[in-house]
């Protein structure tokens, strides 16, 4: 009969995991998680960078419907600052900004408008 009891007491243990074994499964599933996607892809930055660097001139549409010709000279989180040939420069607030374009590509569409206009949020 003692035999028959180390027998289930042996089952037992393959049936019923350690608690330390069920931690270890636990932990091993939070780790597999997949991290949440960035907040910013970093993609305006980028436009920005390129245009500044080659000094594209570009044409900015504001809120209003108004249209600011020059080459972007700086930026930051908030607002752009546009370089101007005969006029003052401009320090822009993004919020105002409605889309923007390089002012070459408005030329050869011929209508002024452009279908890969950029839009700051």
């Amino acid at each position: 009969m003692e035999q028959f009891k180390e027998y289930q007491a042996v089952n037992r243990k393959l049936i019923r995991p350690s608690l330390s074994d069920v931690q270890d499964q636990m932990s091993g599933r939070v780790q597999r998680k997949k991290p949440a996607p960035p907040d910013q892809t970093n993609a305006e930055n980028f436009y920005y960078l390129k245009q500044m660097q080659s000094r594209t001139p570009m044409v900015v549409v504001l809120d209003q419907g108004e249209t600011v010709h020059g080459v972007i000279e700086w930026y930051d989180r908030q607002c752009i600052k546009v370089h101007r040939a005969n006029e003052p420069n401009l320090l822009i607030m993004k919020s105002c900004i409605r889309y923007m374009y390089k002012e070459s590509d408005a030329s050869n569409n011929g209508n002024g408008s452009y279908s890969g206009d950029i839009e700051v949020e």
